[in-house]
């Protein structure tokens, strides 16, 4: 798996100079036509994680390596992608249109947490397949972007911000989430929340010399400063999940993802995550996959 791509990257690679507005760390926002970066004679979109908020309107046949996950997508999807998860997407067929934009948490720091929103977290649903008349509604809230960050208007960027909203939105009409992901008390969601930012911050693992620091229940609660038990009693009441469970399928989704993306021996994998012996993380895969690492990596090959 390739390191995380910076935004300062995106703009190296792909167009070969570098927005003022990521010098002044003010945030940044833009927005482009798909057709522009794909094709025979575009460049590979690395699998690795990108240091910045991606929404992408895909038009044509593609496949999205997205995690853990290989989702193929016939004719029209809207994608979105956020810092703690690796994708890529590779084309079927050379007929490709679409918008994509992309921006920085920063550009967001004054109007809410964008990383709330079920698009946006690692369990969550990131495409979302579109009908004819939905791709149109969606095409004009690109085409609205592309004009208004091209106009001279004070407030532009302000309104590019609730055009991003009404994307989110819109998907999440067509899809709603069984779930919100923190729906209990304050209390209760505010550990909730300093739980999965805790845990996502060990992944992706992007080297085999690094290792998720924390493992168990008790080690997270050690580190949020409250007894196990109430660190279990507020997950289960804002996600419906126990602490144990949301580790092991995060774990379990790392796990396939290393396998699929990355040529590091299975010991490798589990030393990363946390397993000190190698004959644990195959059970424990097992368990989980109802295969084997090793045939688990020998079907995603074949």
């Amino acid at each position: 798996m390739e390191k995380t791509q910076t935004i300062e990257e995106f703009y190296e690679s792909k167009l070969n100079w570098m927005p003022d507005s990521l010098q002044k760390e003010i945030g940044h926002f833009n927005v482009f036509k798909l057709n522009e970066f794909v094709g025979c004679h575009a460049k590979p979109i690395p699998y690795s994680r990108k240091d910045y908020f991606k929404i992408s309107l895909i038009v044509g046949r593609n496949k999205v390596h997205y995690a853990d996950k290989i989702v193929e997508i016939e004719q029209q999807a809207l994608l979105f992608a956020n810092p703690q998860i690796p994708y890529n997407w590779e084309s079927i067929d050379d007929e490709q249109s679409g918008y994509f934009c992309i921006f920085t948490e920063a550009f967001f720091s004054q109007f809410g947490h964008i990383r709330d929103y079920p698009v946006f977290q690692p369990g969550g649903n990131p495409i979302f397949f579109l009908t004819d008349a939905q791709k149109a509604q969606i095409l004009a809230v690109f085409e609205r972007m592309e004009q208004e960050i091209e106009s001279e208007y004070t407030y532009k960027y302000d309104v590019l911000r609730n055009l991003v909203f009404e994307l989110i939105h819109s998907a999440l009409k067509m899809q709603p989430v069984e779930t919100s992901l923190y729906t209990g008390t304050n209390a209760s969601t505010r550990i909730s929340s300093l739980f999965m930012e805790l845990l996502e911050r060990q992944f992706p693992i992007e080297s085999p010399l690094q290792q998720v620091a924390f493992r168990t229940p008790a080690q997270f609660a050690q580190q949020l400063s409250v007894h196990v038990n109430h660190l279990n009693r507020a997950l289960k009441e804002t996600t419906g999940k126990t602490t144990s469970r949301i580790i092991t399928e995060r774990t379990a989704q790392e796990a396939r993802a290393l396998l699929k993306h990355t040529h590091w021996n299975i010991g490798e994998i589990a030393r990363c995550l946390g397993f000190e012996e190698l004959s644990h993380f195959i059970r424990f895969f097992k368990k989980h996959a109802q295969l084997t690492p090793g045939s688990f990596r020998g079907n995603e090959i074949v």
